[in-house]
């Protein structure tokens, strides 16, 4: 990360960022000149407005940020502006931030850029930690956060089933875990017919990799997460606007990898599991097609109204399989239907529970941490519009209403043996910058189920 941090110990050389509000900006004990300076610069404390102060020698001597009044869902984070726009150089803050921990996760969010394929700007940015900030427990934070936005901003072309797998190796040889794939027709003969049927029109193998990492005896606890590396919407076609950003219909994946990150880093005392079922949604001579009946792991078969409707099915036979271990918990991230989009926006992703006491805790902590969720309901009555007249179930509704809460009443047919499961439908992308994220890749829910997670079994 461009942005480094220091012990929260005085540094000569580091100069003051005052966090002001507008209401606020009057009492700060300002010298007279840098007042004079911020009245010549229009600068009364608005929301975001950076103001460089001069010092006597026409050095920089510090900045005046503007924040909030109000605690707002990502205003604790707004310092990630400071990453991008303040003078090269060491920092700190003049005095403590109402939220000092999130307030440095900010700034360490702010700073990313995605330079695979081209060069970022170089910036060197050093800050003084504040006291009591965990600077290890940051730095995990923002290194998860930053893997997810790798993932995802990577195209298809270099993040297919193999990569994706690979990823998931690299992680699981960075913590001492351990991988096992079951790849190509073995997904038949290993009874996941499902994945295979949605893989197996591309000329990459679909694939069902699980992580595994922790003591046998402590408490099961498994991620699922949606890995469909690029979706054309098969048979049932994208138009070509539709396609322009399915690099990230892995980006269920991609967060249930950085969440177990942020789990192994932090030594849990669980036993995690992590499945992640890594298809291309592609179109050839062997895709499987509108009204076709498939059958799942679980059981039940499955008529094909949609082929576009790919990642429910994916994630149905993974899940068949983590429940069927009984773990305490069940957790899955999907990018999974543009009805949540149109229900919450791109900000605020849906979870669904059964579980009063799991639904509580989530919604708890992702107000803790800035991270933010919304409790959607698992509207029991639109389960029967999942029927068929052919199959067990369909896996779509004909009437299109409601279809983040049906995509969820269709992952529930699945899970029966957790102690408790929660479903996120992410949409796992900035579309419009944050002063703590650039447009691209996002992580939404990770850090709120980690802090629930470490709270559990921390």
């Amino acid at each position: 990360m461009p942005v480094s941090f220091s012990a929260p110990a005085p540094a000569a050389d580091a100069r003051p960022v005052h966090l002001v509000t507008r209401d606020g900006f009057a009492a700060l004990d300002l010298d007279p000149a840098a007042r004079v300076w911020a009245a010549a610069n229009g600068f009364a404390g608005e929301e975001g407005k950076l103001l460089v102060l001069p010092g006597e020698d026409g050095a920089v001597a510090g900045a005046l940020f503007g924040v909030a009044e109000r605690r707002g869902a990502f205003s604790p984070l707004a310092t990630g502006a400071l990453a991008r726009r303040l003078p090269e150089g060491a920092w700190r803050f003049a005095a403590p931030p109402h939220e000092p921990e999130l307030a440095v996760l900010g700034l360490a969010l702010g700073a990313y850029a995605f330079s695979r394929y081209r060069k970022a700007e170089a910036r060197d940015i050093a800050f003084v930690l504040p006291e009591g900030v965990d600077g290890e427990a940051v730095t995990r934070r923002a290194e998860a956060v930053c893997m997810v936005r790798d993932l995802i901003n990577t195209p298809a072309n270099d993040m297919g089933p193999r990569a994706l797998e690979d990823a998931a190796r690299d992680l699981a040889a960075a913590h001492g875990a351990e991988v096992a794939v079951t790849a190509g027709d073995a997904l038949l003969t290993a009874n996941f017919p499902l994945i295979h049927a949605v893989g197996r029109a591309s000329a990459h193998a679909p694939r069902l990799i699980d992580l595994t990492w922790g003591p046998q005896s402590a408490p099961k606890v498994t991620l699922v997460g949606k890995g469909v590396c690029f979706d054309t919407g098969g048979l049932d076609i994208k138009p070509a606007s539709g396609m322009l950003l399915m690099k990230k219909d892995m980006g269920g994946a991609a967060n249930v990898l950085g969440l177990a990150a942020l789990v192994m880093a932090a030594r849990l005392n669980l036993r995690l599991r992590v499945l992640v079922p890594a298809v291309e949604n592609a179109i050839s001579g062997s895709a499987f097609r509108p009204g076709d009946v498939l059958a799942s792991r679980k059981g039940p078969t499955v008529e094909i109204g949609n082929t576009d409707a790919e990642g429910r099915l994916v994630l149905a036979d993974a899940l068949a399989l983590a429940d069927e271990e009984e773990p305490e918990l069940l957790i899955d991230m999907a990018t999974l239907t543009g009805a949540a989009r149109v229900a919450l926006g791109p900000d605020l992703p849906p979870f669904f529970t059964d579980d009063e006491g799991l639904a509580a805790a989530l919604a708890e902590a992702s107000v803790a941490v800035a991270d933010p969720l919304w409790r959607l309901p698992l509207w029991s009555p639109y389960d029967g519009k999942l029927a068929s007249k052919v199959a067990d179930m369909n896996n779509v509704t004909s009437d299109g209403f409601a279809g983040a809460v049906t995509a969820a009443l269709f992952l529930r047919r699945f899970v029966e043996k957790a102690k408790g499961w929660a479903h996120l439908d992410v949409f796992g992308w900035c579309p419009a910058e944050k002063p703590h994220c650039p447009v691209g890749g996002e992580a939404q829910g990770i850090r709120a189920i980690e802090k629930m997670l470490a709270d559990r079994y921390g």
